[in-house]
This record gives structure tokens, sequence and C-alpha cells, in this order.
């Protein structure tokens, strides 16, 4: 645990993008099981997980996808596709460690960690505490001591022999400064907490608590989740019946609406939309966690109305796709709208999932699912590189039309930069007015990022540009 502080103290980039951060996490993992092996308790990762072969590999499928999503940072710049990025490489770390099947489980595993990191606290000072009367803390803290003075005799010699070595001695080890030494201490405490908590998480296993028990299974007939459920499905057909012209019309049908603009037609009832697929949603869940399936009937009817109430749904998040990309082409791509459609794609995959839970009438994976695919959306984000992406539609939309929103563009991060060799020199120069090295500078060596580095060839090479924005709005 203080070895994984230890590293984000020196490593971790707590003020944006870097490779400290997927470093940080391995060396955090890499902690975790090895104190995990090095403990009393009998207990170790995955050989004492309740949930046998299938959960095994759940878990690892979470501990490679919170590495995944902490690697982002290393490769992309954007600040808001990298804090995503990190929130959910936590969770996903933190279901590695915590596990769990059903949706109430997944919610207290994304929450076990970071909650364990503070009830661990005493836990974790009980165990130093019993250690500590069998020598076992002298033992480990006199080499610690040993190795920390060789240093300071050895280091110094060393970097007066060689400039080159005293260089990389500079580069390696931050400068002392009241910035530096806050930024070690809160990313050493937090950092040794997450792992406390982890390590708590895996040996004491604490649990939700268990549900309040139910008189029998709740079990609803056939008519009592048929009626609505049909009511719904035909309230949808009706809806896209009479909308099907205006869900996919496009330009021309904008065009030949009176009173209608791009930005109505686009975002005319998105909220509406939403409301509707997540309660939709909730009634699907419902009906496959109580419907009656003891006859062969009730299944049948239960597989016909989910898998078609799922469709019409689906139908309808489709549209609401193809409306946002027609909008963008129209009035330019930019982060919110693009993070919209992703939104809408995610939602459409998972009623693609929830219609093969019905067929099935096996909904006990649908959490997982809908939470690995959120997981798998943003890692294709990142490797889309929506800020590149926004701005080479940007630069197309320009050569069609002649319009462009240069200060839009230059507020993009450095992931767009390498897009911007497609504009003449005149607008290259306006439109990375504001990433100079004066302002995105690599400051320390955990902070170097791919998307900062093939940026500085394209920021170098471009002449520095005067007052653009009068004449670029």
């Amino acid at each position: 645990m203080a070895a994984a502080g230890i590293a984000a103290g020196v490593a971790l980039p707590l003020g944006g993008p870097g490779i400290g951060w997927p470093l940080v996490a391995v060396t955090t993992a890499a902690a975790t099981v090895f104190a995990l092996r090095r403990s009393p308790v009998e207990t170790t990762p995955m050989t004492a997980d309740p949930m046998p072969g299938p959960g095994r590999i759940a878990r690892w499928g979470w501990a490679v996808t919170a590495v995944l999503l902490f690697a982002v940072a290393a490769l992309r710049t954007s600040g808001w596709l990298v804090s995503l990025c990190l929130l959910a490489g936590c969770a996903a770390g933190s279901l590695a460690v915590a596990g769990g099947r059903s949706l109430r489980d997944l919610v207290f595993g994304t929450l076990a960690v970071p909650v364990g990191g503070l009830i661990g606290l005493g836990w974790l000072a009980r165990g130093v505490a019993g250690r500590g009367g069998t020598g076992g803390g002298r033992r480990t803290v006199a080499p610690v001591l040993v190795s920390l003075a060789l240093l300071l005799v050895f280091v110094p010699l060393l970097s007066g022999a060689d400039e080159r070595f005293a260089d990389l001695l500079s580069a390696l080890v931050p400068a002392v400064g009241p910035d530096s030494v806050a930024r070690t201490v809160v990313a050493f405490c937090l950092v040794a907490a997450g792992t406390a908590g982890a390590c708590y998480v895996v040996v004491a296993r604490p649990v939700p608590a268990a549900a309040a028990p139910l008189r029998g299974r709740l079990s609803l007939r056939r008519t009592d989740w048929a009626l609505p459920v049909g009511v719904l499905c035909v309230l949808f057909g009706v809806y896209v019946a009479v909308q099907l012209v205006a869900l996919f019309g496009g330009s021309g049908y904008v065009l030949r609406t009176s009173g209608l603009t791009y930005a109505e037609h686009a975002r005319g009832g998105f909220w509406q939309l939403c409301a509707v697929s997540v309660l939709t949603l909730g009634v699907i869940t419902l009906v496959l966690r109580w419907a009656d399936t003891g006859t062969a009937a009730n299944r049948t009817w239960l597989r016909s109305l989910v898998a078609t109430l799922g469709l019409l749904t689906l139908v309808i998040v489709a549209s609401a796709v193809f409306r946002m990309w027609t909008y963008q082409q129209a009035y330019g791509f930019t982060v919110l709208r693009l993070g919209v459609m992703a939104c809408e794609l995610w939602l459409g995959v998972v009623y693609v999932l929830v219609i093969v839970a019905g067929i099935r009438l096996r909904p006990s994976w649908l959490s997982r699912a809908i939470a690995g695919t959120g997981f798998a959306v943003l890692l294709g984000l990142a490797l889309l590189n929506p800020d590149r992406f926004i701005a080479d539609r940007n630069i197309d939309r320009w050569e069609r039309t002649g319009r462009l929103d240069v200060r839009y563009l230059s507020g993009l991060s450095l992931d767009a930069v390498p897009a911007y060799t497609r504009l003449p020199l005149e607008l290259r120069a306006c439109a990375v007015l504001r990433h100079r090295p004066e302002q995105y500078g690599q400051r320390s060596w955990y902070e170097w990022t791919i998307g900062r580095t093939e940026a500085v060839e394209v920021v170098t090479r471009t002449p520095v540009a005067g007052d653009c924005y009068p004449r670029y709005p």
C-alpha cells in the first residue's frame, strides 16, 4: 500500500492527462495483489471468489477494462474524455475487486473500494499494530532506511560526475515547491487509501445488506403484465407510423416544413425521448423479473411483447441518432453533440441486449452486459479520438461551404491539432493560437501523452498569429 502511494506521489499527474495515470494504476494493482498474497489471512484474490468459473472471468475482465480506461490518459489530452475514462476506470477497478452479478451487486461493487478506503483504515491500523510486536515492522523499516541513506550518499556523487546523468535526474525528479509537495501528499493519500480499501474488500469481504425477504416469489399473471405492455406496443407503433416521415425525412423534410429548423428537428423532444427510453427500460426490467413464466403460453407472450416493445423503442433511438447526424452536418460538429449521439448509440445497444434477454428469458447477465458496453463506448470514443474527429468533420464542412468556426476549433484539445494541417497557414495559425507551448507545455515526464507529442510538431511549424477572432469569429 505504501509502495502504491509512493508511486502515486512521484508519478500521478493530478492536474491533467499523462502517462503517470496508467503507470500508477498498474503499480497499484500489483501492490494490492502482493499485499494480499503476503497477508496472514488465508483469503486471496480470485481464489476466494464466491462466484466460481464465469464470476472470476468477469472480475478479470473488469480488471483489464480498468487498465485500458486508465491508459486513455496516456493516449489523449481531451480533458472531458480523460476525466470520464478515469472515473470509469475507478469503477471498473472496484468491480474487479468486489465482483457481483445483479444490478444491486454492481452498484455496491462500484462503491466498495472508495467506501472500503474509509472503513478499512481501522482494519489496516489493527493489522499494522498486530505485526509491530513480532518485529516484522522493524525488519521492514531497517532496509528501507539503509537504502535511503545509500541514495543520499551516491546520487549527489554520480550527478556531479556526469552532466547527462544529472539532467536525467532533474527530468525524473519534480522540482520541490509548495505545489509539488501538495500534489505529492494528495496523490499519496488517495492512492494509498484506495489500495487499503481494495485489500479490505477482498480480505474482509463485506457484503451489501440482504434485501427484506418476500412472502413467496411475487409472480404477475399474464393479464397483469400483458395488457400494459401491449398498450405500450400499440402506442409506440402508432407514434412511429405517424412520425415516420418526420423521423427519417432528413433535410428535405426540414426544408419543406413551415417554421421548422434543423435545430428544432434534431433537438425537439430529445429529453422526452430520453425519459421514454429510460422508463420503457424500467418497464421491461420489471416484467422480465416478475412475470409468470410457468407455462409455454406465458413464455411465448412475454418473448413476443418484450421483443416488439424493444424493437419499436430501438427504431425511435435510431431516428434520434440519424437526426443528430443530420443536424451536425448542417451546423457543424461539437463535443456536446457528438457526446449526445454516442449516448444514443449506447442506448440502442442496451435495447438490443434487452431484446436478447427477453427472448432468452434469462436477464441475470443483463446488468453486467449494460455496464460492460458502457465502458466499451468510452474506449471506443478514445480510439475514435473525438476532438480530431470533430475537427476533421468541421474542416470537411468548410471545404464544402466555406464556413468555419475557428474560435471553436482553437478551443479543442491538442488531440485535434494534427487535423489543422489541412487548413491554409493563416487559418491554421489562428486554430493553434491557444496551443502555444506557454499554454500547454509539458512540465514533467509523467505528463507525457501521445496526443501532446503529435501536436508539438504541428504547433512548432506554425507561425504565431495576431488577433484572429475579429476576422474569424
